[in-house]
């Protein structure tokens, strides 16, 4: 399914988490199709941030706050009037949740509470989507992809409190938001599992896109802490599209497509750390190097991968970018940055370039 500009031209987003690496991809994305999007989040987590050099502000209404702030975010939410909220404000990173399990659990289960509870006292909403992780299945280290039904679990404090999350989303759903009552309440609520993104503009620490270009850079050599771990690597691009259209079907179709879904790679798009490190290098150039570093001892899944049947069939997603091409387009964007180029309209040339790209 294509992105329908006809019917985002004007529809009013609220965007939580808009600051971050994602919500500002998905916000450049939303306003070039025409929406009007209301941002809430904390300041941009790192410096740089693609929020500050993409001047994400200039394009998005923009409140700065907590979403543990119940009575801030409910305001911001009435204030907004919005036809769609995408929940995306979110602590995000594994090893962090080691280091401040509270802030962890806090922000993305307590946060998650706070947004859907907003959406109660905030009538006209017609469809909400909150977006977790790939990671908030109980990990078998099996070899095929996990499904929508598939037990939710989580190892590590960020794993577990997405499962919470998604829990949380469930509960909603059932209790203030059930399909078979959509006639009364008017809300559809869904939950989107996306896979490892990688893309452009990405800053965060202990994560290897952003350590390996940091590195590059500085033409320094990036040390790998799991280079056999295996992920389901996608471009930003890819994700975010799922949600547009699964947003957008919430929306027309309302109870139809209230559920979990599943927005990952094709499975050959699975590969090792070092595997995604070597090839990145090599497109990079001549200086680019890494090194196989100290064993980790913080417990990461080895082996993840999502099936997307369900998306692909009922929605008809599909992913446009393989891992080669999503890798190209992260060293475009870097290389950019490096030359001091617009990278707001690069990122706008990605956009256009995916969009038109054929499955």
């Amino acid at each position: 399914m294509d992105i329908d500009q006809n019917f985002w031209q004007n529809k009013r987003i609220f965007l939580t988490g808009h600051t971050g690496f994602k919500g500002s991809w998905l916000s450049l994305w939303l306003s070039s199709l025409g929406a009007q999007v209301i941002g809430y989040a904390l300041s941009p987590p790192s410096k740089p941030s693609m929020f500050e050099i993409c001047q994400i502000d200039q394009i998005t209404d923009s409140t700065l706050a907590d979403i543990r702030d119940q009575e801030s975010l409910t305001q911001a939410l009435h204030s907004a009037k919005a036809d769609i909220v995408i929940h995306m404000a979110a602590q995000t990173l594994v090893r962090k949740s080691y280091q401040n399990p509270v802030e962890t659990y806090s922000v993305n289960v307590l946060g998650t509470v706070n947004l859907l509870d907003a959406v109660r006292a905030n009538p006209g909403i017609r469809a909400v989507l909150n977006v977790t992780t790939d990671k908030c299945y109980e990990n078998k280290e099996w070899v095929w992809g996990y499904r929508e039904n598939d037990v939710l679990g989580g190892y590590d404090p960020y794993s577990s409190s997405k499962a919470c999350s998604e829990l949380i989303t469930a509960a909603y759903r059932n209790s203030f938001f059930h399909p078979q009552e959509y006639a009364s309440h008017k809300v559809a609520l869904a939950s989107a599992r996306a896979g490892n993104v990688i893309g452009g503009g990405d800053w965060a620490q202990d994560r290897l896109i952003p350590d390996l270009m940091q590195a590059l850079l500085s033409e320094e050599k990036l040390s790998l802490r799991n280079p056999r771990a295996i992920r389901p690597w996608q471009h930003v691009l890819e994700p975010l599209s799922g949600y547009l259209t699964l947003a957008q079907k919430l929306y027309t179709d309302g109870p139809g497509y209230a559920e979990a879904w599943n927005f990952g790679p094709d499975a050959s798009d699975t590969q090792p750390v070092e595997w995604v490190a070597k090839t990145l290098c090599s497109k990079w150039g001549k200086t680019a190097q890494y090194e196989i570093g100290p064993k980790n001892h913080l417990h990461e899944a080895a082996f993840l991968m999502l099936d997307c049947a369900k998306a692909k069939k009922e929605l008809n997603w599909i992913p446009r970018w393989n891992l080669e091409k999503a890798l190209e387009k992260v060293v475009e964007w870097y290389k950019a940055y490096q030359d001091k180029q617009d990278l707001q309209a690069l990122c706008l040339r990605q956009i256009t370039e995916y969009t038109h790209c054929k499955n």
